[in-house]
């Protein structure tokens, strides 16, 4: 009866196919905790209905790691991360009037920075989408909205002028932007593929006619383009985008550019859904991936349940697809999403003047609920 017990449960773990998972989730800091906790209320329930075995773990990073462990991103936090199949991050930082504090003072950049190093987290991937249910909440005048905005900015996250050497010698500075073609190839060979899954449009946007790093990037775009035959590559100069972006967002399906112009131009396109509460961001890594939102720690609205939960719930989906190879689990999450908002479920931050906003914990429970 023990064999066959025994036998019987390795039977039906092979049935459902499936072996666990650690998620290492940093909360971090601000809105981050609250957010964080609807955000594993929905990843709990599209992982018992889709059969997903999750180890959901928890660590500290930035001000909350400072306090216990007096550093922003410690030994123990890169362990967990080490071992897990993704990382589910939250937000880091603290108020403007306290960065001197040597809890807040360079949190983010040792923290971010910090985890793109350790796990060489070379590509980030930013979608920019404007539901139609809250059309109302984009600064863009609505015939631009009308026809549509759905895109994804990829940002090489490792190389350019942010990692070059930096200098200052009396009345001159220098800082070094550099580029190689293996550091190019690997953030377009992520754009190629998404441009393949989408529509099939790929826009690498540079500054070719002035910087030699620029034309290094076209070299490699056009050299990997044959062995994508499904995707139209088009290049654009990045003052020409950033004016598009604004102009005529529909234009573009994926942006593909270099550290500096992706910075900027995804930092300009994240406003596009009118909230920065509601898109996510992947960083993907040679081993594992980490998912954040595009919005900050927020402190001056944190623990009062207000904050919008809807990027870092978008981020279960972006790690269901990209890190557990469970795209009926991301469909479910996005559709979720999509259907609280439609039937008007709005969180303070995009709420139509004179409705009754939801909480953080109302807006992830009517996601929850629609798994």
């Amino acid at each position: 009866a023990m064999l066959s017990r025994s036998l019987r449960r390795a039977t039906s773990r092979l049935a459902a196919g499936r072996s666990q998972h650690t998620i290492a989730v940093l909360a971090g800091d601000g809105i981050g905790p609250e957010v964080m906790d609807e955000a594993v209320k929905v990843l709990d329930k599209a992982a018992a209905k889709f059969g997903l075995d999750l180890s959901l773990e928890h660590a500290l990073i930035g001000g909350a790691a400072y306090d216990v462990h007096g550093v922003h991103f410690p030994e123990s936090t890169h362990a967990l991360c080490a071992r897990s199949a993704a990382v589910l991050y939250g937000s880091v930082g603290g108020p403007v009037a306290e960065q001197h504090l040597p809890k807040w003072s360079n949190a983010e950049k040792n923290a971010v920075l910090g985890m793109r190093k350790a796990f060489d987290l070379a590509v980030n991937v930013r979608p920019a989408a404007v539901y139609p249910a809250i059309a109302h909440a984009c600064p863009l005048r609505p015939e631009i909205v009308a026809q549509g905005v759905d895109l994804v900015i990829i940002r090489e996250l490792l190389g350019g002028i942010y990692f070059g050497e930096h200098s200052t010698n009396g009345d001159e500075a220098h800082d070094t932007c550099s580029y190689s073609a293996s550091q190019i190839r690997r953030a377009l060979q992520v754009a190629f593929e998404t441009a393949g899954k989408r529509r099939g449009k790929l826009t690498v946007v540079d500054k070719a006619n002035v910087l030699d790093t620029s034309r290094l990037w076209r070299r490699v775009a056009n050299e990997m383009a044959p062995s994508f035959p499904g995707v139209k590559l088009e290049f654009m100069y990045v003052d020409n985008a950033a004016m598009q972006l604004i102009r005529a967002p529909s234009h573009f399906d994926v942006i593909a550019t270099e550290n500096l112009f992706g910075d900027i131009l995804s930092d300009a396109a994240s406003v596009l859904p009118g909230s920065l509460g509601l898109m996510p961001s992947a960083s993907i890594g040679s081993k594992i991936n980490l998912y954040e939102p595009s919005g900050g720690s927020a402190p001056d609205i944190a623990g009062k349940n207000v904050a919008n939960p809807a990027a870092q719930i978008l981020c279960c989906a972006m790690l269901c697809r990209f890190s557990l190879n469970a795209p009926a689990a991301a469909d479910a999450i996005e559709a979720a999403v999509k259907a609280t908002l439609a039937e008007g479920t709005y969180t303070a931050d995009i709420a139509p003047p004179g409705t009754v906003p939801a909480s953080t914990s109302q807006f992830g429970d009517a996601v929850a609920a629609k798994i």
